[in-house]
This record gives structure tokens, C-alpha cells and sequence, in this order.
């Protein structure tokens, strides 16, 4: 099978921030493994040298990805590469590389991954648009790209089953029937950021602390984990690490939404939080994760997948979460809140009960087995075939 893959990346200045490149360059190396031929069209290579690579520019805002797709160069690189499949991780682009196969004259399966949702259901199935993609009014446009993606595509793969129900929802509510193109396939975890937890040393005490390893937008909750920060650590049991992925943003980036930096200043002004950068280095990565007791997870109501939770459980963190989205379907319902008090309740147990943290590690640890990359290839392959 030869499959042409499109990835937009939305951080080219930090490639360790961009959960779809991750994605891709785990990906990849295991679709080969698998047998199939495959080519990435993107702003930087992913994957191994067995893996083909075409390089295009960097859409310089979130917008430009969604709506300036270049038909004429789709058409060269269809022709060029000849691939049986062409997997759009911009499901907003579908309708133009359909335009493209058509003019290329191939006859390939066109797949779309729904790597990010720019919506999320609230309670009694209101449909809710995400911030981050309402610009200027932007979001209904979005929301409105994305369902003609969906309508383009001859398969739709989504993270997890929360986002199935979301994506199904919204479709049907724009006249976009899914039928038999939907399916769940799994981001890959990374194997380098996996680790036994019986090999874990106990940390509680003074050494107790939490990590929060997600982007700071304010879309995903971060003013909330602001809040909930000084609650857990007024009693000076937990000491918290908030990992600062992005580093030092392009303006482009910063004019759309600077939420980013005005977060990590007032975390930085918090008692007992420590802001720490991996200067994209996933060996630092893995060790700032490895001095941590437990994880926490975003406030994020529109997540259908967090690979920083999963960075988390592979190396055998419990993990503490709000009930929202993906998340309260993943993580142990024992280490879920829907109250701050709940959650320094759980975040002091995790610290102080030995057995308790043991058999979470375990449990967190245990939940990502499924995300090997050879298993999520298989699934990958059997969804396209």
C-alpha cells in the first residue's frame, strides 16, 4: 500500500509541541514496519529514512492551514507519488485534495484524521465551538470547513470513542452522514517515554511532586489549573512542575493568542510551582516526567485525545482529572474530581499512601499498552483497507 501523508504542523519552531508531527514520527517508522510505502508531504521530515519525504511550506497561522490549500501543488505530488491512500491530518483540506485527485486522475482512498475537534458537546448535547478557533468569528467557518471534510473523505479516523460520538454528532447535525467511514484509531504512544512502574522509587514526602505537561492556551483550561495550583499547594505537601513547551513564540503566533505567555507568568508568581522547559529535548523530557509522583491532567472540555496524559501513564504517573471529554473515559474513575477539593484530596492520597499510588502507576501504566505503535499501524492499515 502506498500512502501519501499530509501534515500540517502547527508549531514548527518547537516539532516536540506539535502533538501531530509526534504523532506522524512514531507513526510512520510502523506503518513501514508493516509493509506499507509511505510518503510524508510536510514542513519537516518525520519518521526514518525509509520513509519518503516532500517538503511544504508552514501555513503561518492555524486559519491558513484550514483555508489557503494549495490545489496546484496537491495535484503535482498525487501525480508524483502515484499512492493508493492520501491521509489528511487537516480534515478541513479534504475537499481540496478530493478537487486534486479528481484533476490527478486517481482513484486513491481518501482519509481524514480528526486530530483535533474545533468543537465539543456540553451537557444536554449543546454544541459548543472552541475558542482557540473562534477568531474574529471565525469558528462557525470552521466548524462549517470541517464538516465538508468529513463529506469528502471515504474514511474518518478519530482518537477515541468520546470523539466518534462528538464527530458523528456534529456531521449529523450539518447533513453529513458518516455511515461506515468512521473509525477509532489511537495515537501511537512514545516507547522512549515508557517505564516499568515497579521500577519507580517511592518520591513522596518533600520530593512529592505533580507535573502538568500540557500547552498553557486559556482553551484548555489552564485559568482553572491557575486556581487549582494554589490549592494544591497550600498545605506544602505537593510541589508542582508545569512544563513551558512552547519556550519563546513567533509573533505570528503570539498576536492570534498570547494566553500562552500571560499563564506561565502567573504561575511563575505562584509559591512552591516551578516552571521547567525539555528545550525540546525528549530525553530531558522523560526525566522531568520521571521525577514526578503524579500527572494532571488539562481543564480542556473539548479533548478527544491528550498525548501528554498518555506521556504520563507510560511512565507509570497517576494521573488526577476532571470528568470532561476523552478524559473521563480513560482515566480511572478513582482519580477523577469535579470539585478542587476533590483534587487535592486525590493529589495528597497519591503523595502520602504508598499502596494507593502503586496500584494507579500500575493501572496508568497498563492503560496505554493497547497504543504500541505496531498495534495502532495495524489498526491504522486495517481502517484504510
Amino acid at each position: 500500500m502506498r500512502v501519501l501523508y499530509l501534515l500540517n504542523i502547527s508549531n514548527p519552531d518547537r516539532l516536540s509541541a506539535d502533538s501531530g508531527w509526534i504523532f506522524a514520527d512514531l507513526l510512520t517508522p510502523a506503518l513501514a514496519d508493516a509493509g506499507a510505502e509511505v510518503t510524508v508531504a510536510s514542513p519537516a521530515p518525520v519518521g526514518d529514512v525509509r520513509c519518503g519525504f516532500h517538503r511544504t511550506k508552514a501555513p503561518g497561522t492555524k486559519y491558513r492551514a484550514r483555508f489557503s490549500a494549495d490545489i496546484d501543488e496537491l495535484v503535482a505530488l498525487i501525480r508524483a507519488e502515484n499512492p493508493d491512500v492520501v491521509v489528511a491530518n487537516q480534515i478541513e483540506e479534504a475537499p481540496a485534495i478530493r478537487t486534486a485527485l479528481l484533476e490527478a486522475g486517481s482513484d486513491a482512498l481518501l482519509a481524514g484524521y480528526c486530530h483535533y475537534l474545533p468543537f465539543s458537546f456540553a451537557s444536554g448535547s449543546q454544541l459548543l465551538l472552541d475558542p482557540s478557533m473562534n477568531d474574529a468569528g471565525l469558528g462557525r467557518p470552521v466548524l462549517l470547513a470541517f464538516a465538508a471534510g468529513l463529506a469528502a473523505c471515504d474514511r474518518v479516523m478519530v482518537h477515541s470513542s468520546t470523539a466518534a460520538s462528538w464527530a458523528s454528532a456534529a456531521a449529523a447535525r450539518m447533513t453529513v452522514d458518516l455511515g461506515e467511514k468512521l473509525r477509532v484509531v489511537p495515537a501511537p504512544r512514545d516507547e522512549r517515554l515508557v517505564r516499568d512502574p515497579a521500577t519507580i522509587e517511592p518520591t513522596s514526602g518533600a520530593e512529592a511532586i505533580g507535573v502538568y505537561n500540557h500547552r498553557l492556551y486559556a482553551h484548555y483550561g489552564t485559568e482553572q489549573f491557575v486556581d487549582l495550583a494554589r490549592d494544591l499547594t497550600s498545605s506544602g505537601l505537593v510541589r508542582l512542575r508545569v512544563m513551558d513547551l512552547f519556550g519563546k513564540r513567533r509573533v505570528e503566533r503570539t498576536g492570534l493568542n498570547d494566553s500562552p505567555e500571560k499563564m506561565r507568568e502567573k504561575l511563575a508568581a505562584l509559591p512552591h510551582v516551578q516552571i521547567v522547559s525539555d528545550r525540546g529535548d525528549r530525553v530531558r523530557y522523560k526525566a522531568l516526567l520521571a521525577g514526578a509522583r503524579f500527572g494532571i491532567a488539562p481543564f480542556r472540555p473539548g479533548c478527544p485525545w491528550s498525548m501528554s496524559v498518555i506521556d504520563c501513564q507510560g511512565m507509570g504517573l497517576p494521573v488526577i482529572s476532571p470528568r470532561l471529554g476523552w478524559l473521563a473515559e480513560h482515566i480511572d474513575p478513582e482519580l477523577c474530581f469535579t470539585t478542587p477539593a476533590e483534587a487535592v484530596a486525590l493529589a495528597e492520597r497519591l503523595v502520602s499512601d504508598d499502596e494507593f499510588h502503586a496500584v494507579h502507576a500500575k493501572r496508568a501504566h497498563a492503560s496505554t499498552a493497547d497504543f504500541a505503535p505496531a498495534l495502532v499501524a495495524a489498526r491504522y492499515l486495517e481502517a484504510l483497507s
